[in-house]
């Protein structure tokens, strides 16, 4: 009898649909830059990236069901997610790398590429936003911890509500430099510049869509004591991830990438 359940709860797992449809979202997104930047298609690229974004959060979505619903954790979640947080140090180091060797190379032209418009105080904001979110994430799964499901979700809200409002702000920043001329192609450090925000801002997005994903669970009471906790405590880990990789993101692209 329990050789026979352990060969079911194998054949559960095994037989998943649901990374088909987010392997092929991933496939999507440099064909998304591809058609924009080398094909010069924004059509094709925004049907591309459309796609991706479906599939993603249906992908998504259809995963997260069919665990809560028949599956049940294993318990590696956490060493997972570790091991994520050590591959995305090492691309964001890659592009830290990238950034500094343009800064030495271009040293004698580069406090002529930076634009006027730049605003340091708009980082010291930004920084106080994400500090503040990952106070109210960290509440959040104290929360859950304690059993208190809706404090949990009310604390995730507004966590969401911090980290959106980091990306309407930033975002409102890249126009504004943008229409002063400071663009992707403009020089070396707009290169930089865009590539360290960006990455770092598509993390704030992930981090946002897992958090909605956590509200649903805690709310309908598929997060409990008996599941939900190594997603949560995750979540918490990878937003405690972003906002510290954002002090060296601002400290970079902003305050040396400006001096002269």
């Amino acid at each position: 009898m329990a050789q026979h359940e352990v060969h079911h709860h194998l054949g559960e797992h095994e037989y998943s649909y649901w990374p088909l449809p987010v392997g092929l979202a991933v496939l999507l997104v440099p064909l998304t830059f591809i058609a924009f930047f080398v094909w010069q298609k924004p059509m094709l690229a925004l049907i591309f990236g459309g796609v991706s974004l479906v599939l993603f959060v249906l992908g998504i979505a259809g995963w997260v069901h069919e665990f809560f619903s028949k599956g049940h954790e294993e318990g590696l979640g956490m060493p997972a997610m570790m091991f994520f947080i050590v591959s995305e140090v090492v691309i964001f180091g890659t592009i830290f790398a990238g950034f500094y060797m343009a800064r030495v190379t271009h040293a004698d032209v580069w406090s002529q590429w930076v634009p006027k418009g730049m605003n340091l105080t708009i980082p010291v904001i930004l920084t106080f936003i994400l500090w503040a979110s990952s106070a109210t994430i960290a509440l959040a799964e104290k929360f859950f911890e304690k059993g208190k499901n809706g404090l949990s979700a009310i604390f995730v809200l507004l966590t969401i509500a911090l980290g959106s409002a980091f990306m309407v702000i930033h975002i409102m920043e890249w126009l504004h430099l943008w229409h002063e001329g400071f663009t992707l192609s403009s020089n070396m450090y707009g290169t930089g510049f865009y590539m360290l925000t960006g990455i770092h801002t598509s993390h704030i997005v992930v981090g946002l869509l897992t958090m909605l994903v956590a509200v649903f669970l805690l709310l309908s009471g598929k997060a409990n004591e008996h599941k939900g906790h190594t997603y949560i405590k995750a979540i918490t880990m990878y937003w405690h991830f972003v906002d510290i990789m954002w002090l060296l993101v601002a400290s970079s692209a902003y305050l040396i990438g400006s001096l002269a």
